[in-house]
């Protein structure tokens, strides 16, 4: 081989360089190696980042050519791509900033292969969609064990750190439109529970609630904290909340029914949106604000306009939401409002 390499480098660089790349890919797959090696070795050949998305497997790998693994990044669509066979969404690429070479598609080629027999060795295909597992790895009456045995019908892995998205939509109406949300996932009642890896920042403009990362095993705690943050969403407010960010908050919409957050200030919200035009955006921007000329800047009006608001604001209300005590007693009722608005959920 070595000798054949080096007649061709004598007669054709490219071609030398295409059979290098051919036999370096053969003597991974002989070697079963994984998938890093995979993609490393295509960085290296090629001289510039290689990647690998599986979204059916929720594998995102991207190296460097001098061998370490880098963060995950956009893909642009004008880098060399090939798709990986299957139809699952998956594609291996170089990040190819220049003019291609004349061995990127040989290598993209070989990577592709060698990625799809490193997939299906070491991963399998796991099942179509499993509500049903899916609802056991979320329930708290499931035991241990069973969640164990869920999570591998599902092909979750066990050591893969994942947090639960509480996505309120109507069923169907997100799943089928997000591999990264339909792959585990279960349609309960108003709410798409989808278990993810911690690490994805799913996209929908849908209202989500995003819990905290965990084992598989404890998924409960994640998806009881993914509801929190879906009962303080709102579209007078932030569509998207974590858990981890909820604070106190996380521990009212626990404790608090839809019910029982009617409270006096929360009627006084909505009297003051009977009553004065656009009091709800305003009161939000207030709540949210530490200034008066922040929260007009988010209205786009002059602070003057806005404290002109504030006097028949605090008449509806019974306190000023202008000053400190004000604004925490406002926010507090607008998560209110929003527990109560959002009504049950699983």
């Amino acid at each position: 081989m070595e000798e054949l390499l080096q007649r061709l480098a004598s007669l054709d660089p490219a071609a030398e360089g295409a059979v290098r790349a051919i036999a370096y890919f053969d003597k991974l797959v002989e070697g079963r190696a994984g998938l890093e090696a995979f993609v490393r070795a295509a960085a290296i050949l090629a001289g510039c980042p290689a990647g690998l998305h599986d979204p059916d497997r929720h594998v995102l790998v991207r190296m460097h050519p001098d061998g370490h693994r880098l963060e995950a990044g956009a893909f642009l669509d004008e880098w060399p791509m090939v798709e990986l066979a299957g139809g699952d969404g998956g594609r291996v690429w170089l990040e190819r900033q220049a003019d291609p070479s004349p061995t990127d598609a040989i290598i993209l080629e070989r990577l592709a292969v060698g990625v799809r027999v490193g997939l299906d060795r070491t991963r399998g295909r796991g099942p179509a969609r499993d509500p049903a597992s899916v609802e056991a790895l979320l329930s708290p009456d499931t035991s241990a064990s069973a969640r164990r045995q869920a999570a591998r019908r599902i092909a979750l892995p066990t050591d893969l750190m994942v947090k639960v998205v509480a996505i309120l939509a109507e069923p169907d109406s997100v799943a089928p439109k997000s591999a990264d949300l339909s792959r585990w996932s279960a349609q309960l009642g108003r709410v798409l529970a989808a278990i993810v890896p911690a690490d994805l920042e799913p996209e929908t403009s849908a209202r989500i609630g995003l819990g905290p990362a965990v084992e598989p095993v404890d998924l409960p705690r994640s998806w009881q904290g993914a509801l929190q943050a879906l009962r303080l969403t709102g579209t007078d407010g932030p569509p998207r909340l974590r858990y981890d960010d909820l604070g106190g908050l996380g521990i009212i919409a626990e404790r608090i029914s839809p019910a029982e957050a009617l409270v006096d200030d929360v009627l006084a919200i909505r009297a003051a949106q009977d009553q004065i035009p656009g009091a709800l955006p305003t009161l939000t921007a207030l709540s949210e604000h530490d200034s008066l000329r922040a929260a007009a800047t988010a209205l786009y009006l002059h602070h003057s306009t806005l404290q002109a608001r504030i006097p028949r604001l605090a008449t509806v209300l019974g306190y000023r939401p202008d000053t400190a005590p004000g604004r925490n007693r406002l926010h507090i009722a607008l998560a209110l409002n929003r527990i109560n608005r959002n009504g049950i959920l699983p």
